[in-house]
């Protein structure tokens, strides 16, 4: 069964003037759709076929023999993750229990808040920054080029994509504009939320 790309969880111009649908239109039209295009190619008719993508990206991590496969599959469930970690209308502060661990674990949502801003806008290169559950404890954290928190054991509560394709036909070289975006009106608590809650054991214990 050929892995799909899925559809935005909503409409392309949804999260204007933040993101514009023409980058969505790019972003996940053309570079999502490719790592899944490119990824069916490379697993047809092997083992890994029939895997979830979750599956095929535990079982070639750390392979050189199957980074290419690792590569589109992790991009491919990094960019599925990233649409879900932003929602219109979103932003601000979350609430619940995630604001409650953001506290204990940072001190502040504004320290989390700042840590997040710096992490993503200092990064060298294309890559990804996260907020993840690990050992029980929330942590920021950031993966290069299609490296997924998921293949280090991490529990992934939400992303922001910082490869220049995600932001440059809306922002140029402004990384740190795209950033505050993200975090002033986009980042869906709500879904971090969701994951929070779901986190499997090896997350949540100390």
């Amino acid at each position: 069964m050929a892995f799909k790309l899925p559809d935005l969880p909503y409409s392309a111009d949804a999260l204007e003037p933040h993101i514009t649908a023409r980058t969505l239109e790019f972003h996940h039209g053309k570079h999502h759709a490719a790592y899944v295009d490119k990824l069916n190619g490379l697993v047809k008719g092997s083992d890994l076929e029939h895997l979830s993508l979750e599956e095929v990206v535990l079982a070639t991590a750390g392979r050189s023999d199957q980074s290419a496969i690792f590569n589109n599959a992790a991009q491919a469930w990094n960019h599925a993750f990233y649409w879900n970690s932003m929602v219109p209308g979103g932003g601000g502060a979350p609430k619940g229990a995630l604001a409650s661990r953001i506290r204990e674990d940072f001190g502040s949502f504004d320290t989390f808040r700042e840590k997040f801003k710096s992490a993503a806008t200092t990064f060298f290169g294309s890559g990804w920054a996260w907020l993840v559950l690990n050992g029980g404890q929330l942590q920021i954290t950031t993966t290069d080029n299609a490296m997924s928190p998921i293949a280090r054991g991490e529990h992934a509560l939400l992303t922001c994509d910082v490869w220049e394709h995600a932001y440059y036909l809306d922002y140029q070289n402004r990384r740190p504009s795209y950033v505050d975006a993200f975090m002033t009106h986009l980042a869906n608590w709500d879904f971090a939320e969701q994951r929070l809650a779901e986190a499997p054991s090896h997350a949540s214990a100390a």
